[in-house]
């Protein structure tokens, strides 16, 4: 690791450059995001991403080994390394605690037409959906849950901002991830024959009612106002979480929580497939 360009200054140009990263704006027009931390980027690289760049900081990480192995398989894939002073990468990381590694990569998602989806697949649909938070911990869940594909319709907040990328744990580069237009959106699912489950307080059909087996869209709303009109009227079942609190509805990652794995129940059950473990 002797050879690594070293950064000292906070107040280097290049370290400017990757704060300009967190504004939209400019991911936009990059098509780059970042990436932080150890665990995160490792899922990534996993997952077929090669970061243009990582930034390290050995002062910082925790797991040094581990670390100087990730830095070895991005610098064989043609990533630069770059080792930051710890004045440096606290200038630069965006997460509380940092361990020491930050990565820039391609900002994740992919045109609709490019999913390939399997056989009767499991798909969720995130409409509206504001806060990276909920975003990010949708992602985890379909990942755990073996979604095939995760699509944000009318989207308010993109695939890479890095609080999304930081709340998914890297899941965000291991599940397919679109983003599209609602009618767009519609048409997509419409053209591969899944049927459209909205969930929605305005209904007497509890979730665990509908038969998931099939080829499914699983669809949630907007933290406020929920799902909008249109896509309730284009779905093929309405379904509702009984809550028996006065508090008016259930955070909608954890709605999508609880849906996702009935349907992961369900289908193990017809695949006579041992899901035991999948929830830890």
């Amino acid at each position: 690791m002797s050879d690594d360009l070293f950064i000292s200054s906070p107040a280097n140009p290049r370290l400017k450059s990757l704060v300009a990263l967190r504004r939209r704006r400019v991911r936009d027009l990059q098509g780059l995001t970042l990436l932080e931390g150890l665990a995160e980027t490792g899922l990534a690289v996993a997952a077929g991403v090669r970061p243009q760049c990582v930034y390290w900081c050995p002062e910082l990480a925790g797991e040094l080994a581990a670390t100087e192995t990730l830095i070895s398989l991005v610098a064989q894939g043609g990533g630069q390394v770059v080792r930051l002073s710890r004045q440096a990468f606290e200038k630069v990381a965006y997460r509380e605690g940092p361990d020491g590694v930050l990565a820039v990569v391609s900002t994740p998602g992919r045109a609709l037409a490019e999913l390939a989806l399997p056989e009767s697949p499991l798909v969720l649909i995130a409409q509206g959906v504001e806060k990276p938070g909920n975003l990010g911990a949708m992602l985890r869940t379909a990942d755990a849950a073996g979604v095939a594909a995760v699509v944000s319709a009318d989207p308010v907040t993109d695939w890479g901002n890095p609080n999304v990328v930081r709340s998914s744990k890297g899941a965000v580069f291991s599940v397919p991830v679109a983003a599209a237009s609602w009618p767009d959106v519609s048409a997509w699912a419409s053209d591969r024959g899944l049927a459209l489950v909205a969930t929605t307080p305005e209904t007497q059909v509890g979730y665990a009612q509908v038969d998931y087996t099939g080829g499914v869209a699983l669809m949630v709303g907007a933290e406020k106002t929920g799902l909008t009109p249109e896509a309730l009227a284009a779905a093929h079942h309405r379904v509702r979480i009984p809550m028996s609190g006065r508090v008016d509805s259930l955070n909608v990652a954890t709605s999508a929580a609880i849906v996702l794995y009935e349907a992961v129940r369900q289908r193990s059950v017809t695949s006579g497939a041992d899901v035991s473990g999948v929830i830890q």
